[in-house]
């Protein structure tokens, strides 16, 4: 949902750099849901401090969002480590009536949102990779990068009490407005939406975009629908062979399918079909 108002036929900001907090806290005033926006200039992980407000008591519809994170996570343990004033970070608390097992529904139906949000607020197209990356297929000529360039990762913790589910913590980096001379500091495989686009991006405005369409895809996962459809329907993984590392494995497959909680179903070629939880997948073609 774009802002009340906005041209959609332009949307490009400039100057943008600092973050209006009270334009994201006027946005979503009219919510009952959204029930804390939590500013930080400066944080280790987005993740840690929305898990330390959820120890606390804090309700669902809490957001922490910061300027610069130095100890951000990525899959498998990776740093997330963003620079200051260019990217929206953020991580949201939700408390759903969820399984543990059925916990990457909320990855699906952040990832799907933020992809929802980015292609609202500009003219790229987002696509999704197997487990919780956005892609697009990148406008900068290059010779060694791949063709598909990571825009934003998505990673999902919970918080138990004994075995049951008693929240859930979706953390979003989305790269905004990092020159394409700063992407190699992220990733080999990086991109933005400045250095995509041309244009710097309110991250103030994408992240009101971004809550809005969470917020009415969770109203739909409470009421018993689950996004494992749609998502699958995104990924590029499908359908592609594939090379997988996990648990200390390396082996290449087809990945065939996703199962209703997230799961990828990759045909290695011996036959025997393997369920992944978690992995990191690299396609062997573009």
């Amino acid at each position: 949902m774009a802002t009340p108002g906005a041209d959609s036929k332009d949307r490009t900001v400039h100057a943008v750099n600092d973050f209006q907090l009270e334009q994201v806290k006027r946005a979503l005033e009219t919510s009952s849901f959204w029930t804390q926006i939590v500013y930080l200039s400066h944080v280790g992980s987005t993740n840690d401090a929305a898990k330390d407000l959820a120890s606390q008591g804090a309700p669902a519809g809490a957001v922490v969002v910061a300027e610069e994170q130095t100890a951000g996570r990525g899959r498998l343990g990776r740093r997330w480590i963003a620079p200051p004033r260019a990217n929206l970070l953020c991580s949201i608390l939700f408390r759903p009536d969820l399984q543990p097992v059925q916990l990457h529904r909320l990855t699906m139906l952040c990832s799907m949102a933020a992809a929802d949000a980015v292609e609202s607020l500009t003219d790229l197209s987002v696509a999704l990779k197997w487990p919780n990356d956005l892609v697009i297929r990148s406008r900068i000529p290059s010779t060694t990068s791949p063709t598909w360039r990571k825009l934003a990762g998505v990673l999902s913790e919970a918080g138990l009490v004994d075995t049951d589910l008693a929240f859930i913590v979706v953390g979003v980096g989305i790269n905004v407005n990092v020159p394409e001379s700063a992407l190699n500091e992220l990733a080999p495989n990086a991109t933005s939406i400045l250095a995509e686009t041309g244009h710097e991006l309110d991250r103030a405005q994408l992240l009101i975009e971004m809550l809005e369409v969470t917020e009415e895809r969770y109203r739909r996962l409470s009421g018993g629908e689950n996004p494992r459809g749609e998502w699958s329907a995104r990924l590029i993984t499908l359908g592609h062979r594939v090379h997988v590392t996990a648990a200390g494995d390396a082996f290449e497959g087809v990945a065939e399918a996703v199962d209703e909680n997230g799961a990828l179903l990759l045909r290695p070629e011996n036959g025997a079909l393997r369920r992944l939880l978690a992995g990191d997948v690299t396609l062997t073609q573009s």
